[in-house]
């Protein structure tokens, strides 16, 4: 990243968070995942180099602003989020630190696809979720911009539930466009969702029906340091 020209960092920057936020990739639409995020293989028969590449992301974060309905749900499940790890709750918002990743950009017009592939990757955080003696871990989260999909490990108890399993979906419809922060890049605006599998979890642990799929968690905003 850092060998990239101003111009190709601003193109490459405004390509890869568009897709990780928005899914705007054409497989993104139409990919159905509950498992691992997928590879950066292409599946074009003739190989195709990317347009553009970040080979390793380090820093800043992504954040979700907590959606009111959302915590006044939580209130009334009786259940008490927590942070973990590097994660922070500042002003109403859950804040994730990258940690790592990779990610390959492909002509849109081209034969790869999906044609943003990599992992953003937010290792050694997350949030919990605790009623009574019962506490539901949340961590180690990937996003596949692919499939505009989100990941994580999951734990009840201190044991082991689930590994990456698909913990939210991610919509762009209401996307900002691209604004920059001295060398950050700043995306805002796509609504982040809980998965079928997290709500199955989550209303199986806390003994309710209440966590609906495609629930809303609030407003994502992905911030990339682009040297």
């Amino acid at each position: 990243m850092r060998t990239f020209a101003k111009s190709t960092i601003g193109f490459a920057s405004a390509g890869i968070l568009m897709a990780v936020l928005a899914g705007c990739s054409t497989d993104a639409a139409t990919t159905s995942s509950s498992s691992a995020p997928s590879s950066s293989s292409s599946s074009s028969a003739t190989p195709e180099a990317p347009l553009a590449s970040i080979p390793s992301l380090s820093g800043v974060d992504t954040a979700v602003l907590l959606d009111a309905d959302f915590a006044a749900a939580l209130g009334t499940l009786g259940l008490t989020p927590g942070v973990i790890g590097g994660a922070t709750l500042e002003e109403g918002s859950l804040h994730f630190p990258i940690t790592g990743g990779n990610v390959d950009y492909y002509d849109p017009n081209g034969t790869v696809r999906p044609y943003v592939q990599g992992t953003l990757e937010h290792e050694g955080s997350g949030f919990s979720l605790t009623a009574g003696d019962t506490v539901v871990e949340l961590t180690n989260f990937t996003i596949d911009p692919g499939t505009s999909e989100l990941f994580g490990d999951v734990a009840v108890n201190g044991e082991s539930a689930a590994t990456q399993v698909k913990v939210f979906d991610l919509y762009g419809g209401t996307l900002k466009p691209l604004q920059m922060d001295g060398d950050n890049a700043i995306l805002t605006g796509t609504t982040v969702h809980i998965s079928a599998d997290a709500a199955g979890l989550l209303n199986t642990t806390f003994g309710t029906d209440a966590v609906a799929d495609q629930l809303l968690v609030g407003i994502a905003t992905i911030t990339v340091a682009t040297k």
